[in-house]
């Protein structure tokens, strides 16, 4: 009987718990955004390479981070996860603070690992569809080249930009994502990812804190092509990946380079067709984290991977100028956010806290979205 009793203990504490759970996570939906916490489920595609099928982790019908898809936007943004806002919320991201300080409608048509061939085919096919007035292209110049190369000279539909008689490569920038052969308890953790916002809020928020500081004290030792920028006398506690920028800036690279020529290109009909629509188009240039810091990083030999810093440094410097000087050529408005970033990192933190993640926070994403409006209140005058 004592045996009976006990089982019976067990599972009415096991269903009591299992209902708390379930009535959290309702609650929670009511008073938070999926779309903030839910990871999305993403497929294959022989043009953009990946996207979302409609509706997946709280995203529109298109499979984009906004609340629905609208009749019509004053104002499209394009671009990647610096645009897409990853590691803030859906409201914390630049379209979505621009929406703000502008009053303008703002829709956003962004995507992780997205680069210019997804920026031009998603104006052809989605942006021209709402009608806007404005098209505002964000982009990173820490891997929009690679990418550029890597979809272009690795998906049949892009073969007529390749002009550099390279070999083909593999497309899959997202392979983590995307990568099916998993062992259980990551299939478990990747299900909960998709389908509780109760376990992304503690592993992306009470754990989040706890985590950061130790990655960023001890990120060298954890990932081994990080290195950390501490100046507490400064309010700065940073962690770099130089290795991998790098990779997509190298002006000695012939793939860094043809990525170049492509997204000259692309950037040149993407005006083009705007210009052709009646619609304004602006390039919004988002730097890299060590061209931010880059007043503490460079001739630092203090500082871990100083020699993968000052290439990074200096490779960046090279591409933004020739990026301006195709701009320039072409008549392509385009906003600078480097010097809004540094002279804002002065006084707050501008990126994730952690090791994990290059990406601006809420406030990085406000800078961005406050200097572009800015150059969009000059368009109205």
């Amino acid at each position: 009987m004592k045996i009976k009793q006990v089982l019976i203990n067990l599972a009415i504490m096991l269903a009591s718990a299992i209902a708390g759970l379930f009535l959290c996570e309702l609650g929670s939906r009511l008073f938070l955004d999926p779309v903030d916490y839910l990871s999305p489920i993403m497929v294959r595609d022989d043009i953009l390479g990946i996207k979302l099928p409609g509706i997946s982790g709280g995203h529109d019908e298109w499979g984009f981070r906004n609340k629905k898809v609208p009749e019509a936007a004053e104002i499209v943004a394009i671009g990647d996860s610096h645009t897409y806002g990853n590691a803030a919320k859906m409201s914390e991201a630049w379209p979505h603070k621009l929406a703000e300080l502008t009053g303008k409608s703002v829709y956003s048509l962004s995507m992780g690992g997205y680069g210019p061939n997804q920026y031009y085919y998603l104006l052809k096919t989605k942006a021209l569809g709402l009608k806007p007035r404005l098209v505002i292209c964000g982009l990173y110049m820490g891997d929009d080249f690679d990418n550029a190369f890597r979809i272009t000279y690795g998906l049949n539909y892009w073969a007529f930009l390749r002009g550099a008689g390279l070999g083909n490569t593999d497309p899959d920038i997202w392979e983590k994502e995307t990568k099916t052969e998993v062992s259980w308890h990551k299939r478990i953790r990747n299900w909960l990812s998709g389908h509780s916002i109760i376990y992304k809020l503690v592993i992306n928020g009470v754990l989040a804190k706890i985590k950061g500081r130790f990655q960023v004290e001890n990120a060298s030792k954890i990932y081994p092509d990080t290195t950390s920028l501490i100046l507490p006398d400064k309010n700065v506690r940073e962690v770099f990946w130089p290795k991998a920028v790098l990779r997509g800036l190298d002006q000695e690279s012939p793939s860094v380079k043809e990525g170049m020529r492509i997204t000259f290109k692309l950037l040149h009909e993407m005006n083009a067709i705007c210009a052709s629509n009646h619609i304004e188009f602006i390039v919004a240039v988002i730097p890299t984290k060590e061209s931010v810091f880059s007043r503490y990083l460079e001739h630092n030999q203090k500082v871990a991977m100083s020699d993968y810093i000052e290439k990074v440094i200096a490779n960046e410097h090279l591409a933004r100028q020739a990026c301006f000087d195709a701009m320039k050529q072409d008549n392509i408005p385009y906003v600078d956010l480097l010097p809004a970033m540094e002279k804002a990192s002065e006084g707050e933190r501008l990126y994730f806290y952690g090791a994990s993640d290059i990406h601006p926070n809420k406030n990085g994403y406000r800078v961005i979205a406050e200097t572009i409006s800015k150059y969009v209140a000059t368009l109205n005058r």
